[in-house]
């Protein structure tokens, strides 16, 4: 692991599409890039976390008028009063929000589509076909799916399960075809370049099917970024979109901040999106900075969905819920830790207030919370709030620590892979551990001896649990930002080692940190349990 790296690590989510409010799918992605971001921070890297809008299309503009109003008035009330409030409400630390309507981004994309023509790689010609205004993308008959129910006997998009359009318009091509072997070469080079791998497996397969030129603009409405060789047509929203990535790093700067920002940044290390858009992300987008002699992204990361009742989030389908109404209930931090914890990440996961109710009680209030609350009661009673000396640590104790630092070097490696479930897991283990450690020392009946000895054991078990509750605060405040810093305080890490986020996750495995004195403080409890309304 290389902490004193040249280059920034560059996360980025997919920009959102501003048709409607967020839901938890969005949060979703959003909180596991935060997640990775303040993993890496903590590992002493330089960081760069952008999420942000997309603000163009058809669909869009067809949204805006059924509500009213000019789609400029539109997204703009959608990102002020939605989009921007949900990123406090999951509580993420975002370096940069881009909007695909700001002109840093207008500019930059009209820039760098201009040379890929003047590089022959933009041509002129009609398009005839299948549109799905929900995906806002062309497609192949040989991807849609037959229509059920009221929409039987038209072809469907299977994202959608709603008729296609069919369109016909002259447009501006990318040649994407050309790029195929390249890309294959790429792939079969770079296999970590797609994950997980079954993305990769089907990336790699979509490509060897060979590729078609791809639409880079329409010509029937006009919200978009107009193109400016040809003021009657605007941007496809996918080559406008996409490119956000590099313009919101200063694309096409040849000096001043951009150009640096530019240079210490790209290419990104991990573009977090969800599968749907998979193929836009890993064929389409390389090929886009294949053609401009750009750096490819390390790594595309394609998760699964949400599903409710058995279908993917969808406000159209009536299956999108609010972040909000489950942290009201839940908290912030259980929120995060929920779905990253439940759900391996890269597959389809299924949310039910019942699991997450569950979760909650035995894995936060019971096991995590409770063990906090009962090691601090018993330094107060015993040692009066500080950790005392310990000359002798017996082999149940060296087993917890020997346990920890396997557990911290496996997530920490686990998170090199995306795989936060195992990481999360192996915590949540960890603090299951520990309960029965302290369970089975039970140090309130040693202490009724009243002996030395007797004290210098308790001591030594209350000294253990604290310093694993030290480790476990740590690697899981990048999870749970709110409640690591309440326990921070509990076991005394603010006054004896300084702020949390300023501890190095890559060292948390070391054990015996807590000095000897330090002053605990038994606090409020850091998960209250739900009462059988809430949950």
């Amino acid at each position: 692991m290389d902490t004193n790296r040249g280059k920034t690590y560059y996360v980025t989510t997919p920009i959102y599409y501003v048709n409607d409010a967020p839901h938890i799918g969005h949060a979703y992605t959003t909180v596991a890039g935060d997640v990775l971001t303040r993993w890496h921070r903590m590992r002493g890297e330089s960081v760069w976390y952008l999420t942000g809008t997309d603000e163009h299309g058809q669909k869009v503009m067809n949204t805006a008028a059924a509500n009213g109003v000019s789609p400029q008035v539109w997204v703009d009330q959608l990102v002020e009063q939605a989009w921007l409030p949900v990123l406090d409400t999951i509580d993420v630390v975002n370096d940069d929000f881009i909007r695909t309507t700001q002109e840093r981004h207008m500019v930059r994309v009209q820039n760098y589509l201009a040379g890929l023509k003047d590089a022959g790689h933009i041509y002129k010609d009609s398009y005839e076909g299948p549109y799905c205004l929900g995906c806002e993308a062309f497609m192949g008959e040989d991807e849609l799916v037959p229509g059920i129910g009221e929409f039987e006997g038209h072809l469907c998009c299977p994202t959608h399960s709603k008729p296609v359009e069919m369109i016909k318009e002259e447009n501006w091509f990318f040649r994407l075809a050309d790029f195929a072997e390249r890309l294959i070469a790429h792939y079969e080079a770079n296999p970590d370049a797609v994950a997980p791998r079954s993305a990769y497996n089907e990336v790699l397969s979509f490509l060897k099917m060979g590729l078609k030129d791809v639409s880079v603009s329409r010509s029937t409405f006009d919200w978009g970024i107009p193109v400016p060789w040809d003021p009657e047509h605007v941007f496809y929203v996918w080559f406008d979109a996409l490119l956000n990535y590099a313009t919101a790093v200063g694309l096409g700067d040849t000096d001043g901040a951009g150009a640096e920002k530019f240079a210490s940044t790209w290419p990104a290390d991990v573009h977090l999106v969800g599968k749907d858009i998979l193929r836009f992300h890993a064929v389409i987008w390389p090929a886009m900075l294949m053609a401009g002699g750009l750096a490819l992204p390390k790594q595309v990361f394609a998760h699964g969905w949400l599903l409710v009742g058995g279908e993917k989030m969808s406000k159209s389908k009536l299956t999108g819920i609010a972040p909000s109404q489950i942290i009201d209930v839940f908290g912030s931090d259980a929120f995060r830790y929920y779905f990253l914890r439940a759900i391996q990440f890269g597959a389809d996961g299924s949310f039910s207030w019942e699991d997450m109710a569950a979760r909650y009680n035995n894995e936060l209030a019971n096991g995590l919370g409770n063990l906090a609350s009962r090691a601090t009661a018993m330094v107060d009673r015993y040692f009066g709030g500080a950790l005392p000396q310990v000359s002798e640590y017996a082999e149940a104790d060296l087993q917890i620590a020997h346990l920890w630092q396997r557990t911290a070097s496996a997530a920490d490696s686990a998170m090199d892979t995306l795989d936060f479930s195992a990481a999360i897991t192996g915590i949540k283990e960890f603090v299951d551990a520990l309960n029965g450690y302290l369970t089975e020392q039970e140090p309130w009946k040693v202490a009724k001896a009243e002996t030395d000895a007797a004290m210098a054991r308790v001591g030594a078990v209350l000294t253990t649990v604290c310093e694993g509750l030290r480790g476990v605060a740590v690697m899981l405040h990048p999870v749970m930002p709110k409640s690591t810093v309440a326990l921070w305080q509990q076991i005394g890490g603010q006054t004896a080692l300084g702020a949390i986020e300023l501890q190095r996750i890559d060292q948390a495995g070391v054990w015996g940190v807590l000095p000897a004195g330090t002053t605990t403080n038994k606090g409020e409890s850091l998960f209250p349990r739900l009462v059988e309304d809430e949950a």
